[in-house]
């Protein structure tokens, strides 16, 4: 089987953190598959690579130690801290494989300007897969919430973007669409876990179809969104009109506090009710805020209220409450796209991989929000890779 690489952007955040203790731990029997969705019974016997196969590395602007931030994790019950005590040496090992790099905040440039940026990035990713003997490499992006950027014309093909980013100023993109267009220039699959901007813009999308690279996003859809995905069909299929849902989000750690910034939160919020909108159509007031509050740490607080009309006109409503350790909720799904996503690969799909929508508040493919429709995609999915397995086996194929 490919040796295959998996190079987190964020890998000392908190998504980041879990993710590698959580594939370490289960690669070592420390701990069972439990929200791992491709340990479940649909997904025995296909061809996904072992997480104890996995080269795990990336980058990341925090100088701390690996096992530093995983015993911080533990310290605020994130991780159990048995795990990370267990682990610390394969942690000292996998913080071997982390780049430190500059910090490249939205609205300055980077040193020496975009292309120089791109040029390090490149570097980093090539020195990554020659050093480790990989055969392919998934970048996974698990870093904070950049602001949204207007995408242009320059956008829309690789020549134009390479010509725009030679001459552009601040403010015109993120580390993200840095980070996403060196991968696929370096033969790289790349996902998207979070709401930045990177591989759906036209120029990405067209090195990804021309190098036959798969790529997937965006945003992990943990919690809320997950449930409003879910329920939101309920009422359509009982022909209930939703005339209000109004959410609102408390979240403490890391991510609350770059969400405190009007420009991040912009960014989170363009995702957070796009499923919805387009479920219920326009006539539904849909909004949802968000709100750091720092006592909280990694535990998120989803309130909402769905005010909806019934049989004869009758106005009834909806409540719930999700509380949710966010980094626990993530990072299972951060690896089963790592699996599922080399699984594509080793078959041969290249672009846009439409089966992953489940896994994301504003899915790429743009077909469905309604999440039974898009696990049953994936489910099919899964048995025409089963179906072609065995017929590769039979004699003479």
């Amino acid at each position: 089987m490919s040796k295959v690489g998996v190079y987190f952007i964020g890998a000392c955040g908190n998504v980041g953190v879990t993710s590698i203790v959580g594939a370490l731990a289960i690669a070592r029997g420390l701990a069972d598959g439990t929200g791992l969705v491709t340990e479940g019974p649909e997904f025995r016997g296909l061809a996904l690579p072992l997480l104890n196969d996995l080269v795990l590395g990336g980058c990341d602007v925090s100088r701390v130690a690996l096992s530093q931030r995983a015993r911080e994790a533990g310290e605020a019950r994130i991780l159990p801290l048995h795990l990370v005590e267990a682990l610390t040496s394969q942690l000292d090992e996998t913080d071997a494989r982390i780049a430190r790099i500059e910090s490249f905040e939205f609205g300055k440039l980077p040193r020496g300007g975009y292309l120089a940026e791109l040029a390090r990035v490149e570097e980093r990713l090539s020195r990554f897969r020659s050093e480790q003997g990989l055969d392919r490499l998934i970048v996974v992006n698990v870093s904070s919430t950049e602001p949204h950027f207007a995408e242009t014309a320059d956008f829309d093909a690789p020549v134009a973007l390479l010509e725009a980013l030679a001459k552009a100023g601040p403010g015109f993109c993120t580390s993200t669409l840095i980070n996403a267009l060196a991968a696929l220039r370096q033969g790289c699959a790349y996902i998207n876990f979070t709401p930045s901007q990177a591989s759906e813009l036209p120029a990405l999308r067209r090195i990804a179809r021309e190098g036959r690279l798969p790529h997937g996003g965006k945003d992990g859809k943990t919690g809320e969104t997950l449930l409003k995905t879910v329920l939101g069909p309920m009422f359509i299929a009982r022909n209930l009109r939703v005339m209000s849902w109004v959410g609102n989000n408390f979240l403490g750690n890391s991510d609350g506090r770059t969400l405190d910034a009007p420009a991040a939160k912009d960014s989170k919020l363009r995702q957070k009710d796009v499923a919805l909108r387009e479920m219920l159509g326009g006539e539904a007031w849909v909004q949802t805020d968000i709100k750091y509050v720092p006592s909280l740490g990694d535990w998120k607080t989803a309130w909402d209220l769905v005010h909806f009309r019934g049989f004869l006109g009758t106005e009834m409503t909806f409540s719930f409450t999700w509380q949710g350790c966010d980094s626990a909720l993530a990072a299972p799904l951060v690896l089963d796209l790592v699996r599922l996503t080399s699984l594509a690969w080793q078959r041969g799909e290249s672009g846009l991989l439409a089966q992953l929508a489940p896994f994301f508040k504003n899915p790429l493919d743009g077909h469905t929000h309604d999440f039974a429709q898009q696990m049953a995609a994936l489910y099919a999915w899964l048995d025409q890779c089963r179906a072609d397995q065995a017929a590769s086996r039979r004699p003479g194929a």
